[in-house]
């Protein structure tokens, strides 16, 4: 049965998400640029003047430039330098903790589906372990309910590729355990705690 008792529901899913996926070069140049200029709004004026992302519209620069920066202002600075200059593991892991602290369902997923399993040493990530997660997902969030089925198979496409793309599954949907460095391990330390649980990773390596 739905819940309806409105004052229990949990905050709206965004789902701006499927505009793409980890955008891994974009948020390169974005770290980069924000690292030289120290304020969002001279980096998006940049990105869209120049056309850095090489969009074929301007709409569709926008769109994306407005997801990269929205994901990257959650960073620390500290994690905003490992997208600039670190190693492409190292990216990944920062861009895969961008993401989910952007997105809520995403962040679920991670937590509830993907860390779970990492746990029980079941690296299978199925198609039923997604719609059994968004079936229950869509019990409390209206948002998630009333999207159109080719939309909820985008949601579904994207986030995979996204997992593909961060290195978190491979190519046939098998959880790939995060082995973090040093450098990620005390950027994700100085961060909120707990962060790390949105990766497959043991605490033992995140101490």
């Amino acid at each position: 049965m739905k819940p309806d008792n409105k004052k229990t529901s949990p905050p709206q899913y965004k789902i701006s998400f499927t505009v793409g996926a980890l955008f891994y070069q974009e948020s390169v140049i974005t770290a980069e640029l924000y690292i030289k200029k120290l304020d969002w709004t001279a980096v998006r004026d940049e990105i869209i003047k120049a056309n850095l992302f090489q969009a074929r519209t301007v709409k569709t620069l926008k769109r994306v430039c407005s997801e990269i920066i929205s994901r990257l202002k959650l960073l620390t600075f500290e994690q905003l330098e490992i997208i600039h200059d670190g190693t492409r593991s190292e990216q990944c892991h920062i861009l895969w903790i961008a993401i989910c602290k952007r997105h809520g369902f995403i962040r679920d997923f991670a937590i509830e589906v993907l860390r779970e399993k990492f746990l029980r040493m079941d690296y299978a990530l199925t198609q039923q372990d997604y719609a059994i997660f968004f079936d229950t997902k869509a019990q409390w969030h209206t948002e998630l309910e009333v999207l159109k089925i080719s939309t909820q198979k985008k949601l579904k496409q994207v986030l995979f590729r996204m997992m593909r793309e961060a290195e978190i599954i491979s190519a046939d949907n098998i959880i790939i355990p995060s082995i973090l460095s040093k450098r990620v391990a005390r950027a994700l330390l100085n961060d909120i705690p707990g962060i790390h649980i949105v990766l497959p990773v043991a605490d033992i390596h995140i101490k």
